[in-house]
């Protein structure tokens, strides 16, 4: 068994309550397990009885799909389903770290990360596999960076991403404030709403909360997406402890990929400090990092004004919902 598995396999075994909670994630152990698992048109019980009607497939993420869902006397939600039933822990992760920033977290803030409305198991009586599925509250309008990339090949002016950035790393102060490392800042799970200058920091299934301490004290991001594999920092192929400074390279990455290819020299030298390959070199801290960027901005292009963004109407909206508004976020509009 390579570490990762034993890693895992240790996590299920501390917080297994029954024999089935402990075998039902092993698909060996499971004759019947199917990786095709599609729920569509089924009726999904949570575990305090609560029966979800799904709807349509709203996304389909690296290891789970979300479908839309109601349930009677309730606002509609997404639920995360993982493909295969071995994935659960990374769905039970991402339910802790969502937990742990609305009870550590500055509720100023929590916009910036998706509510959890509940998270459950459910037994499919069709193939006998047990899934964690989480219940997360729906959004509407947002788009991903990786749209935003696409919608714009040859990059968008600075000025556009600086309120993108800032909030970004509002998101990331946020959550390493309640000790919560996100472990996977990509551009596929940076959302943003372009009329209202909004983000959201979504998919924590990769994340690394400190509340995990006592079950898992390796503090290692727990899976890679192969695909962004460059993306990574050096410390997380090298399965290192991550740190605040893991996702300040990440996030930062997701940031100079909006650029254009020149850019002016104070925002070059400002990613360069922020990527450098060894995390005890790199700024960990989110809050002073906005400030010191703030600063770049104000000598480059002025005090911050709002400037309206406007992204290609004929692009498809892949994650309906309304994104609920505070006043941390009137009070500071980003431009």
């Amino acid at each position: 068994m390579n570490p990762d598995d034993l890693l895992r396999a240790l996590t299920r075994l501390a917080r297994a309550r029954t024999p089935q909670e402990l075998f039902g994630h092993y698909p060996a152990a499971d004759p019947t397990y199917d990786p095709a698992y599609d729920p569509a048109d089924d009726d999904t019980g949570a575990a305090d009885g609560h029966v979800y009607r799904l709807g349509a497939e709203i996304a389909r993420g690296d290891l789970a799909t979300l479908y839309a869902a109601e349930r009677a006397g309730t606002d509609p939600v997404l639920l995360k389903v993982p493909r295969d039933p071995a994935d659960s822990d990374l769905i039970d992760r991402e339910a802790v770290a969502l937990r742990q920033l609305v009870a550590d977290g500055d509720e100023r803030f929590r916009p910036y990360a998706p509510t959890l409305v509940e998270s459950f198991r459910h037994y499919d009586t069709a193939t006998g596999a047990h899934r964690q599925i989480n219940a997360i509250a729906r959004l509407e309008g947002f788009h991903s960076l990786a749209e935003v990339r696409a919608a714009y090949p040859d990059g968008l002016d600075p000025r556009d991403v600086a309120w993108m950035w800032r909030r970004l790393l509002v998101a990331l102060g946020f959550a390493h404030r309640a000790m919560v490392v996100h472990g996977a800042v990509l551009p596929e799970h940076v959302l943003i709403h372009p009329e209202q200058h909004g983000l959201v920091l979504v998919d924590w299934c990769y994340s690394v909360p400190g509340c995990y301490a006592g079950v898992d004290p390796s503090r290692l991001v727990p899976a890679m997406i192969d695909r962004y594999a460059a993306w990574y920092p050096e410390e997380v192929p090298g399965r290192r402890p991550a740190s605040p400074a893991t996702d300040i390279h990440m996030a930062t990455l997701c940031m100079a990929h909006l650029l254009p290819d020149e850019v002016p020299r104070p925002l070059g030298r400002f990613i360069r400090g922020c990527t450098l390959a060894d995390q005890r070199s790199r700024p960990y801290d989110a809050w002073g990092l906005l400030a010191e960027l703030d600063e770049i901005l104000e000598t480059l292009y002025g005090p911050r004004r709002f400037r309206p963004f406007r992204f290609p109407q004929d692009l498809p909206q892949d994650f309906p919902q309304d994104f609920p508004q505070d006043a941390a976020l009137k009070e500071n509009p980003h431009g």
